[in-house]
């Protein structure tokens, strides 16, 4: 339980790592098609001193050029759909305890396309103001998460509950009266990230208005206080409700094993 609380940091090996797999992506298909076919190229001035010579040559070069190209864009797609995943699972990692200003360029393509340009426009005018956008922005982009994650985990919590209606047990009840709790502890979770969420967006519109009007954000540094704290506590607070979630499956799982058991008995005996 410690360890899935845990706050994760990016670290620059992250960074680099990144970076590096960007780079290859875009550097594969040059690299493999024309470094190969340019070495055949050379050659075909070095040793190609007959006719059939210079033509092997340059048909290597040409073969290699389109080989390598080919080959290149496969390696390039590879290593594209690689970084999606890895970065899919960075974005899992960083949002557990809430995501901060200083990582909301791992989630560009979670942002909408006027928060993009509002965004760069705002960086090349005010770095005060950026700074704010920035933060809020973290925070429109936690309560977002929050609000899709909560919606799944209370799905199947209602699915779990329904399934218990075909159980027999003795602790039956004090089980729906468990479930009853944690669905109302996800809808709370819920109501409080998509509060979050309206908040942040009206904080997003005054600071881009304060940015084109040209002044400062007087009186809203607790404002923005609020917003960060709370998207730090509510990740938290969904990564509890899920983990008594898990805990509240596994013993469902064992209450329907235990009444296939009974049906098989009963069974049984019938026979």
């Amino acid at each position: 339980m410690g360890e899935s609380l845990q706050k994760f940091e990016v670290t620059n090996k992250d960074i680099r790592k990144d970076k590096a797999l960007k780079l290859a992506a875009w550097s594969l298909p040059p690299v493999l098609g024309l470094v190969p076919s340019a070495v055949f190229f050379v050659l075909m001035f070095i040793f190609g001193v007959t006719p059939p010579a210079a033509a092997m040559f340059l048909f290597l070069s040409i073969a290699s050029l389109i080989g390598g190209t080919v080959l290149g864009l496969g390696a390039s797609a590879g290593t594209l759909i690689y970084r999606s995943r890895w970065l899919t699972g960075m974005r899992e990692k960083i949002a557990v305890d809430g995501i901060k200003a200083s990582e909301v360029d791992w989630f560009k393509n979670e942002l909408k396309g006027e928060e993009k340009r509002a965004l760069k426009e705002i960086r090349s005018k005010n770095l005060l103001l950026a700074d704010a956008y920035e933060e809020t922005l973290a925070s429109r982009l936690t309560a977002t998460r929050i609000i899709k994650s909560t919606r799944h985990e209370l799905l199947l919590a209602k699915r779990r509950k329904n399934k218990l209606k075909y159980l027999k047990s003795d602790k039956l009840e004090d089980f729906k009266s468990e479930i009853e709790k944690d669905i109302a502890n996800l809808s709370k979770i819920r109501n409080e990230a998509d509060e979050m969420r309206i908040e942040s967006e009206s904080r997003l519109h005054m600071i881009e208005a304060a940015s084109r009007r040209g002044t400062e954000l007087a009186g809203n540094e607790l404002a923005l206080k609020k917003l960060s704290a709370r998207s730090e506590q509510l990740p938290l607070a969904l990564e509890a409700a899920k983990m008594e979630d898990e805990l509240r499956k596994e013993y469902v799982e064992e209450l329907e094993k235990e009444f296939e058991e009974d049906e098989k008995e009963l069974k049984m005996l019938e026979d």
